[in-house]
């Protein structure tokens, strides 16, 4: 009795469950299935509407014809003739009284006939536009075709039609192309409520649409109901074609649809019932094997609980055996986890003694170079939000290195916008370590500070460039600012800025630091070692002496620049 509670427990939430996730499957499927439908009827009217189109265009620039306009019908039955060749399509001539005094389906001089589409004619007449007829039958084709017709004028002539005639059932590629899923029609129907075209099963060219009349289909628009004239029940989609005035009717019946759900939920019970009884079974030898594996999984989990490690053992129940290897697993990335936090709380104190280190040393400098607390307050301040910016790079970009275009973005553009035209950045994209991105940050920041106060950004004419590459196994890095006015004359005395130029690029780095005057503003000239700006190099530690300074060749490998 308590097995076959415990396997009720256990398969009837499960069906349950399975049965809401099978409604809703259904549910989901049958909204892809009207997407599907509603796309495929969307295109196929917009494909008929192209055929329109071009029907109307090729009648305006056959109305152009010298000899049509001088009344040379003869001619103009010959070009047209020719032009059309091959196409399946034809043009004829209504007079007046709507009678078809010329077609290229049949001989110059034909007897003349009445038009097929005598209300469309005469409706082209009155509205002095292109009208597209219903489905009719043509007079000379002697089958069933559809008209473009177009009023003509002409001076001191009475005024025509000339009409292009297409047989009816070359619409029929139109809809067989469409990928309409199994068990749906299709039909293409004029304003009288005629079909035009259909997939096969759908209906005969001229014969009256299966699902309603003219009327039902001029007040449908998008998903309806519908019961067909044999009594069936019908979900459909109707397009309408505003350029022709035809519909394209898509639709199928709703036992269609639904037998998919049906067949799924008889699957579903027989299944369930199948395997109720195997799971009866299965519970019952089951339960004889977890009382021994319980107690060796209880003993797994208070030893993970402890922090100590876990050896995977093999239970004879599958389940607690993988249970198992998941404790022993977790066992091993919890270890993992804690060597994990200890390497980087080694990392975060390394980081924070080389920032500590920087941070003293910009104060030091901008107390030496400044001449009253207001000044070293504001120098120092903006030196902190520069080492700030270059911070924010490093924690953006992490292990992945700090692109060295991002590193002078950030600290010309709060000083001078990149977009005023007056900033020109040119150079490959280069990724470098945390020490010479932070480092470079501070370089730059000096650099664009000194700018505004003697240089390009004094003035609003100034200009700078800022270029760089490779040369040999070192980057050369150049900052040269352009003005055409006299500027402030710089001062002599060696500010932060010269510091961080001179010492903590120069010899942190292992580069060569060389300062131009030129007459129209200062030129920086670096030639940085790529082995003090390669990833994957051991930054120093904030308290090391820096390293001696290097020419263009240093040893080591060299970074690379990113493609």
């Amino acid at each position: 009795m308590y097995l076959f509670i415990l396997a009720l427990i256990a398969l009837v939430p499960a069906f349950l469950f399975s049965a809401f996730l099978l409604a809703r499957n259904s549910q989901a499927q049958s909204e892809l299935v009207r997407m599907l439908v509603a796309g495929t009827s969307h295109s196929i009217v917009q494909s008929v509407e192209r055929e329109m189109v071009a029907h109307i265009t090729t009648l305006k620039v056959l109305a152009t014809a010298p000899a049509l306009i001088d009344g040379d019908f003869q001619s103009f039955y010959t070009r047209a003739r020719g032009a059309l060749e091959d196409t399946n399509t034809y043009v004829f001539l209504l007079d007046k009284n709507l009678m078809a005094f010329m077609s290229t389906r049949v001989p110059f001089g034909e007897q003349p006939r009445p038009a097929a589409a005598p209300e469309a004619a005469r409706r082209a007449l009155d509205t002095h536009a292109v009208v597209i007829s219903d489905v009719v039958f043509g007079q000379f084709a002697q089958q069933w075709t559809f008209q473009a017709l177009l009023p003509l004028a002409f001076p001191g002539r009475d005024e025509i039609v000339m009409g292009l005639s297409r047989n009816a059932s070359d619409l029929v590629a139109v809809l067989h192309d469409s990928k309409l899923p199994a068990g749906w029609k299709a039909a293409l129907v004029d304003g009288a409520g005629k079909v035009i075209v259909a997939t096969p099963g759908a209906g005969v060219t001229a014969d009256p649409f299966a699902l309603g009349d003219a009327s039902w289909i001029a007040r449908s628009s998008g998903w309806t109901e519908s019961v067909g004239r044999d009594g069936s029940d019908n979900l459909a989609i109707v397009e309408h074609s505003a350029l022709s005035g035809w519909s394209l009717v898509v639709w199928a019946p709703r036992d269609l649809i639904a037998r998919p759900l049906s067949n799924t939920f008889w699957s579903l019970l027989v299944g369930g019932v199948l395997l109720a009884a195997v799971v009866v079974l299965a519970i019952y030898w089951v339960s004889l094997q977890i009382g021994r594996s319980v107690h060796g999984l209880e003993n797994d989990a208070r030893l993970l609980g402890a922090g100590e490690a876990v050896v995977p053992h093999d239970y004879p129940i599958s389940e607690i055996a993988n249970v198992s290897e998941m404790l022993a697993d977790a066992s091993r990335r919890r270890k993992a986890a804690e060597t994990e936090v200890r390497l980087l709380m080694r990392e975060l104190a390394h980081r924070s003694k080389n920032q500590m280190t920087v941070i003293a040393a910009m104060a030091k400098q901008s107390a030496k170079g400044a001449e009253s607390v207001p000044e070293f307050v504001s120098g120092f301040e903006k030196r902190i939000f520069g080492l700030a910016r270059s911070t924010d790079l490093l924690l953006a970009q992490g292990i992945g290195g700090v692109d060295l275009r991002e590193v002078f973005e950030r600290q010309i553009d709060p000083l001078c916008a990149l977009d005023s035209g007056r900033v020109t950045l040119r150079g490959p994209r280069w990724r470098l370590n945390s020490q010479a991105a932070q480092i470079l940050g501070m370089a730059a920041h000096e650099l664009a500070t000194n700018a505004v106060k003697f240089g390009a950004f004094a003035t609003e004419t100034g200009r700078l460039e800022v270029t760089w590459e490779a040369a040999g196994a070192a980057l050369h890095l150049v900052w040269r600012e352009h003005v055409k006015t006299s500027l402030p004359d710089r001062p002599d005395r060696r500010g932060f800025g010269t510091t961080v130029l001179e010492l903590m690029v120069g010899r942190s780095l292992g580069a060569t630091v060389k300062r131009t005057l030129h007459p129209d503003g200062i030129e920086w000239d670096f030639v940085i070692p790529l082995a003090a700006l390669d990833l994957h190099a051991e930054p120093s530690s904030g308290t090391a002496e820096p390293p001696p300074a290097v020419g263009r060749e240093a040893p080591g490998a060299p970074a690379r620049p990113e493609k």
